[in-house]
């Protein structure tokens, strides 16, 4: 028990006064009996030993009134003894992911979260609250309130330490406050093992909501592939967690019109694939559907394809050229195939790839040519020449790298090695492919390089890339090298022009750092910009001669169809969907360790916070045991005879 007004208690020395008085009314007389009242002197004893039964009785009940009226002017009231004279500060980080709309007992999990910190905070109390959003400082919860309410749920999700610190960030640096961090999500389970830091001057709380079934079926991705026949199909991978899914209904539309369904059955804790067909060369602003009431933020992945843009490729040749011919072929590229004399240096300026096709010597102008163009952001494909001037090859590459070709040598090399993770190669081979035949050569060039494609097997660089320039050490002819029947020449110069225009995917994910080019020249000043039914924004965007290359990230945050507009001008369509990482209904096991407690509910954490800082008033009870004490002396008084 402690005192708000500790010095009231010195009255109590006072109680000594009554004490005195009491024992001066007992002082001892000198008694005379009259011989005509001895008879009476047995009955005298007996009436004055009660007389002083009472006067003791009634002492005590007024010295205990007068004690409980002097403690109670002192205030008495006890606390925690942590708690006692300090102020709260209270950091809120509220969940607002696409998971939170799982189906609590109460309802969806954000919305009976949102309900309980309006109900259970008091309206006086200040503090700050963030979401993955947005954040909230210094407020009560009057401030908040239409906020909370109208708070939507987020592609985005901040990691569960990352939030931690940030919670942190916001508590002031005040030892004198009662500092606590209170954590309200559904701790759904990432890559990484759930860890916060210990802090013992900060009270951490993880509210862990849970929802009462922790089944859902989603939409996990969509790809392009072709079957046995060279159809077009579009294919639907579907998931499922907790429990056997039975004839779920699969649907496709372009824009709002369905032109195709289907029914899939999915196992527990697996996925199912489906497949639609797909007409070629067709535009088409699609959307795949499913009908699953729990989750819904992943019932719905949306597609794009749109009609192709030609790459534009210029070879430049002084050796045969036919094997370009078989690879970049009219559908996907507009190839222009000259000799060096014939050249026509504006193709160049407008082309997305030059390849230089064993050029013995390369000339000044050519070199001054390719320079602009490659800082454009243009891609050249350099093979050299048996007989070429290696100064003249130093020195163009010199132009753009540091790591040129060095001297020749005349050997006889297989290429063996290949860097299966490098995007030249990326969904060409299913498995890491080692026993086929190795192609070969018989004289190449020396190279300084780092980022190797294909190499020997003495690990020297066959193909190379530093910069925008994917360089060979040796000719391709097939005097000096049978690289051309190799099955590797088509997807490695096919992929080297399919990259030099980064041409728009089927989808985009939100979150995701996504690039990819259109082929479009803007003026000085233009603009594009994404376009839906729910959000333009700009992204970000590097205007170069012949294309604009798109960066997205943190924008755009609705997944949809886009719009690719320059001013009122559609120049194309992009799609963009939700992470699906969000679908997996898996949880941290959660219980209280010494870094933090762990609640069901935000009305339990509030109730359990109110308990601890409360302050309980006893100077009542001390007025209540002053009233019954002067109850018991006036009934000693009146009935104790």
């Amino acid at each position: 028990m402690q005192f708000k007004h500790p010095e009231f208690l010195y009255a109590l020395f006072a109680l000594i006064i009554p004490i005195l008085v009491h024992l001066f009314q007992l002082r001892r007389f000198q008694k005379v009996d009259f011989t005509n009242v001895e008879f009476l002197k047995a009955v005298t004893i007996q009436t004055r030993k009660s007389s002083q039964l009472k006067k003791w009785l009634t002492l005590i009940t007024r010295l205990l009134i007068l004690a409980a009226i002097i403690i109670a002017f002192a205030q008495p009231y006890s606390a925690q003894e942590d708690v006692v004279g300090k102020r709260s500060e209270t950091v809120i980080y509220l969940d607002n992911s696409f998971s939170m709309q799982a189906k609590g007992s109460k309802g969806p999990l954000l919305k009976r979260a949102v309900q309980e910190i309006l109900n259970d905070i008091p309206e006086e109390e200040t503090f700050s609250l963030f979401t993955n959003t947005e954040t909230f400082t210094n407020i009560s919860k009057k401030d908040i309130q239409n906020d909370l309410l109208q708070l939507e749920y987020s592609s985005k999700q901040i990691p569960y330490n990352a939030a931690y610190l940030k919670a942190k960030q916001l508590l002031k640096n005040d030892p004198e406050t009662i500092k606590r961090v209170i954590m309200v999500s559904d701790f759904q389970q990432k890559k990484d093992a759930f860890s916060i830091p210990a802090d013992t001057q900060t009270k951490t709380h993880l509210v862990h909501l849970e929802p009462v079934s922790k089944q859902n079926i989603a939409i996990d991705s969509l790809y392009l592939h072709k079957n046995s026949d060279n159809e077009l199909k579009l294919k639907v991978l579907l998931s499922n967690t907790d429990t056997n899914a039975q004839n779920i209904s699969v649907a496709l539309y372009n824009d709002d019109k369905l032109i195709a369904k289907t029914a899939v059955s999915i196992p527990e804790n697996d996925n199912a694939p489906t497949e639609f067909h797909i007409q070629e060369n067709t535009k088409i602003n699609g959307r795949v559907t499913i009908e699953d009431p729990g989750i819904t933020f992943d019932n719905s992945r949306y597609f794009t394809i749109n009609t192709p843009d030609k790459i534009k490729v210029v070879a430049i040749n002084e050796s045969n050229d036919s094997f370009l011919k078989n690879i970049f072929t009219p559908d996907e590229f507009t190839l222009i195939s000259n000799s060096l004399e014939s050249l026509n240096y504006n193709d160049i300026a407008t082309a997305n790839l030059v390849i230089f096709n064993e050029i013995k010597e390369i000339p000044i102008s050519l070199i001054n040519t390719i320079k602009p163009f490659v800082e454009q952001g243009g891609s050249v494909c350099f093979i050299p020449s048996n007989e070429g001037n290696l100064n003249s090859y130093q020195q163009f590459i010199n132009s753009f790298s540091s790591q040129v070709l060095l001297a020749k040598i005349d050997q006889e090399k297989k290429i063996t090695n290949i860097n299966f993770s490098h995007p030249l190669f990326v969904g060409v081979f299913d498995k890491q492919v080692s026993n086929f035949q190795y192609p070969k050569v018989n004289s190449l060039y020396e190279a300084n390089a780092s980022n190797i494609i294909l190499s020997y097997e003495d690990n020297s660089p066959f193909l190379y890339k530093t910069g925008s320039i994917y360089s060979f050490t040796a000719a391709l002819n097939n005097e000096n090298s049978n690289f051309k029947n190799s099955p590797l020449i088509v997807p490695v110069l096919y992929n080297i022009g399919k990259q030099s225009l980064q041409l728009t995917d089927i989808s985009y994910t939100i979150g995701s750092v996504n690039t990819y080019d259109v082929p479009v020249s803007l003026g000085q000043d233009g603009i594009l910009t994404l376009v839906s039914e729910k959000e333009s924004v700009i992204p970000l965007q590097q205007s170069l001669s012949t294309k604009v290359r798109i960066t997205t990230n943190e924008v755009p945050t609705t997944s949809g169809i886009y719009s690719l507009q320059d001013k009122n001008k559609v120049i194309q369509h992009v799609s963009y969907n939700y992470d699906s990482s969000e679908s997996n209904l898996q949880y941290y096991n959660l219980s209280s360790t010494n870094n933090y407690e762990v609640s069901e509910s935000v009305s339990d954490l509030m109730s359990q916070i109110k308990e601890e800082t409360s302050v309980n008033e006893l100077w009542k009870w001390f007025v209540i045991f002053a009233l019954i004490f002067l109850l018991t002396e006036i009934l000693l008084l009146k009935y104790l005879k």
